[in-house]
Order: structure tokens, then C-alpha cells, then sequence
């Protein structure tokens, strides 16, 4: 096979990339307005995209593939470089948040121990429904308790869990109020 068809196919390619590299020219185009890390970035994504329209001319020309190499070299370095900047940016936001003690108001972000109740309740009526099937497989129990009991259990643990969101002055948890006044969705 020629080097035509590779060619022609990764210039297709590199047309098709400017879904990522046209966002990446915004980001740099915009200039101090982004973050040092994803400028970074948006020239590691023109790098490596340049390299590709690149290794596409190359290839129709039958040009070595060389300089293609250190344009790839180029992008990794670039990417690694911004994914350094960027930790550092984001240890760099966490100490101002810390610095502002800007803690969120445990009273209204009940989510953890909503999804704590919910995950060992419905684990428990899993359990139970299994242990049950089993026993009514041998024959030694009806088919009633093998529904009943799981069904129960998992009924007790959402009602457990609404308690606690009611408890805990969860107004903020939408997907558990039905009603109520006041915020977003009324």
C-alpha cells in the first residue's frame, strides 16, 4: 500500500479533530482569562493535532516521519507539564478555601448519611432475599416470606432515610422532597 492512503486518511482525521482543537485555539485566544494549566493544555492539543496534520503531509509528500516524532514529544511534554500546573492550582485553591474556613453546613448535606442508610438497607434486603430464595429453594419455606421480607426491609430503609433527611433540615435534597416551600423547584 502506498503512503497516499495513510496520508489522505490521517488528513481526514485531523479535519475531524477540530472539535478539540478549535476549543483549545479559544482557550488561547482568551488569554489570562483561563488558567496557566489549561492554556497548557490547549497547546499540548494544538501540538499534537499540528503533529497529525503534519505526519498527514509528510506521508503524501513521502517525507520522513521524524519530525513528526518530536512534535509528539512536544505534545506529551506539554500535556504532563499542565497536568503538573494543574495539581498545583488545585492544592493552591484548596488552601484558600481552607483559608476562608469555608465549610459546608452539615445540616443541610445529609447525603452522606442518606447514601450510607440506603446502601447497608438495601444490602441487608439483598442479603435477606437471597438467603431466603435459597431456603425456599429446599422447600422449607412459602413463597410469601421470600417477597415479603425484602420488600419490608427495603420500605424501612427509605423511610429511614427520609427521617434523616427531614432530621437533618435537608431542603436542599430535592429527589427526596415532594413538596415544601421555599429554594429552587418550590
Amino acid at each position: 500500500m502506498s503512503a497516499l492512503v495513510p496520508g489522505l486518511a490521517l488528513g481526514a482525521l485531523t479535519a475531524s479533530g477540530c472539535v478539540w482543537y478549535v476549543p483549545a485555539l479559544v482557550d488561547l485566544r482568551a488569554g489570562a482569562d483561563r488558567p496557566v494549566s489549561r492554556r497548557l493544555a490547549a497547546l499540548a492539543c494544538l501540538s499534537g493535532w499540528g503533529t497529525a496534520g503534519l505526519a498527514a503531509a509528510l506521508l503524501l509528500t513521502g517525507a520522513p516521519l521524524a519530525v513528526a516524532g518530536a512534535g509528539m514529544l512536544a505534545c506529551v511534554a506539554l500535556r504532563l507539564a499542565a497536568w503538573v500546573r494543574a495539581r498545583g492550582e488545585a492544592r493552591e485553591d484548596a488552601a484558600c478555601w481552607a483559608a476562608l474556613d469555608a465549610r459546608p453546613d452539615v445540616r443541610h448535606a445529609p447525603h452522606r448519611a442518606v447514601g450510607a442508610i440506603i446502601a447497608v438497607g438495601l444490602t441487608l434486603a439483598t442479603a435477606t432475599g437471597m438467603a431466603l430464595t435459597w431456603v425456599h429453594a429446599r422447600g422449607a419455606l412459602g413463597a410469601a416470606p421470600v417477597v415479603a421480607a425484602p420488600v419490608a426491609l427495603a420500605a424501612c430503609t427509605l423511610a429511614a432515610a427520609v427521617v434523616t433527611v427531614r432530621e437533618r433540615g435537608g431542603e436542599g435534597v430535592l429527589w427526596l422532597r415532594w413538596t415544601g416551600g421555599g429554594g429552587e423547584g418550590g
